[in-house]
Formats: C-alpha cells, structure tokens, sequence
C-alpha cells in the first residue's frame, strides 16, 4: 500500500430515522485495489447530499448505499463513484445490481 494513498474517513451527521426511510441501492465497483480505494469511494458517496450512509466491500467489489431517491438518482451514485477516482491514479467504475 503507498503510503501517498492514505485516505482519512469523511464523516456527516445522520440520524437512524433518515437511515431507516432511505431508499437503499447495491453497487458492483470495478477499480479498486486497496482499502483506500474503498475509502476514496465511501468518501464520494458520503459527500453526496441526500446519502446517509455508504458500506463499501473492498473483497466483494460491493457498496451499499443508504439515500434519498427524491434528492439524488442512482445515476448520481455511478457518477460519484467514477469522480472518486478522477486523481490521474484510480479509475473507479459502478453499476447498479440491486434497488429497493
């Protein structure tokens, strides 16, 4: 792991209600080779305004979103996750599997 990889955890407030009334949508992530990958896409999908909360599964090629569907699409979730890796150095990819 490169140590000039190092990706700190972004953090919002939220509550367990909002978690709770979330749409919640599954996402195959293609380009990711280390924890801070994972990192680097959580941090995206936690930066979107209406995401409550993002797992990301680095050994699945996984994330689970939490989000509100009526402030953001999963078109926004796939293109945030593209935009994490638009460093010169990552090239992240995802595709919706599960909505509901």
């Amino acid at each position: 792991m490169n140590q000039d990889c190092r990706v700190e955890p972004f953090e919002k407030a939220v509550t367990v209600q909002q978690v709770r009334d979330a749409d919640r949508v599954l996402l195959s992530i293609g380009g990711m080779g280390c924890s801070n990958c994972a990192m680097r896409v959580r941090n995206a999908l936690i930066a979107s305004d209406g995401v409550y909360r993002a797992d990301v599964y680095l050994n699945m090629g996984l994330a689970e979103i939490y989000y509100d569907s009526r402030k953001l699409s999963t078109q926004a979730l796939t293109e945030a996750v593209r935009r994490a890796g638009n460093d010169g150095h990552h090239e992240y990819r995802a595709l919706v599997i599960a909505h509901g």
